[in-house]
């Protein structure tokens, strides 16, 4: 990839879309297009298809979508569908009406049917039924996959397609979502114990047993693995991948338990009082580890370890309070 490629991120101000905008930067490309929603509302298809046909960028990552934790999920179950329906067949459609040959989905880990005690490799999609709590979302992620996979089957001859997309395990990091509600596992675990710890609180509630497992991968990690993923010689994906198989796992490799992680965040925030687990709140899935052999045999590794990444996270958090999605 030459440095002045025009590369279009959708989803720049989500945590992974910026955490792919400072990468890109980083390594010297500086044609980066970016939209806000207010600019660019991606479920509208008129809207997509002018920004395509004026803007003509020549790579595409795909990062935005409609997030949230099981709270969310449960509650809006109709927008989770529509929205990431719509956010991926306006984006993929029309980057090929415009002649994009570079595309890179990011999928969710939530594709994968619920298989307890197994490391869910990529042919795992579509064996089983998902979990209840994010079947929604989940089945949008796996149209956004089944979308690349057709356009390329029906136009990478005659147009050079090559739209790839990628599984990432659960991520954490800077520009997370720190709602009481609606956020995922650690930015609600840190947001709990550092307000516990700020007000004197003598304990903090855990949603669930603490017995589900969840593998995690710092943001910037996982930036420099999609990049990767996208830059990827076609030969050497292909030889690495099936047609109707071709997504790639990214995880860090292990797991830890929920009980594991809460007491890890209670350490680095210093806050001396107890985790309670609510056994009325839902669990999920038990565990849910990837198996990342295949983005570790093309060369990817994950590189900083849960501990220094939520050490980091923490710090993130603390700077920026302020200026996070909290409310």
């Amino acid at each position: 990839m030459i440095k002045k490629t025009k590369i279009y991120i959708a989803g720049h101000q989500g945590m992974v879309g910026s955490a792919i905008v400072r990468k890109l930067k980083s390594l010297g490309y500086n044609n980066i297009l970016t939209r806000s929603h207010d600019e660019l509302d991606l479920t509208n298809q008129t809207q997509v298809q002018n920004f395509f046909a004026a803007d003509k960028p020549d790579q595409v990552y795909l990062c935005a979508a409609k997030v949230g934790g099981i709270h969310a999920n449960n509650t809006f179950p109709a927008e989770f569908i529509y929205d990431n329906l719509m956010i991926e067949s306006n984006v993929i459609h029309n980057a090929w009406k415009a002649g994009v040959k570079k595309l890179l989905f990011l999928g969710s880990s939530c594709i994968y049917p619920k298989l307890p005690d197994q490391i869910i490799k990529e042919n795992a999609m579509l064996s089983g039924k998902v979990e209840p709590t994010n079947e929604p979302y989940a089945v949008a992620k796996i149209a956004g996959i089944k979308l690349c996979e057709s356009y390329n089957r029906q136009y990478r001859q005659s147009h050079g397609t090559d739209y790839r997309s990628v599984i990432p395990t659960s991520l954490y990091g800077p520009g997370d979502n720190y709602h009481s509600e609606n956020s995922h596992v650690i930015p609600a675990l840190i947001r709990k114990i550092h307000e516990a710890k700020i007000h004197q609180l003598p304990e903090v509630v855990v949603w669930g047993s603490g017995r589900p497992r969840r593998e995690f991968v710092y943001i910037d990690d996982m930036s420099a693995a999609i990049i990767h993923v996208m830059n990827l010689d076609l030969a050497q994906y292909r030889e690495h991948t099936e047609d109707m198989v071709s997504h790639i796992n990214i995880g860090f490799g292990d797991d830890v338990a929920i009980k594991e992680l809460a007491k890890k965040l209670v350490k680095i925030v210093g806050y001396k009082g107890k985790l309670i687990f609510d056994l009325n709140k839902p669990d999920g899935v038990l565990r849910k580890l990837m198996d990342s052999s295949l983005i570790e045999s093309l060369g990817w590794r994950a590189t900083v370890s849960l501990e220094d990444g939520l050490a980091l996270t923490y710090a993130d958090y603390l700077k920026n309070k302020s200026l996070l999605r909290s409310d």
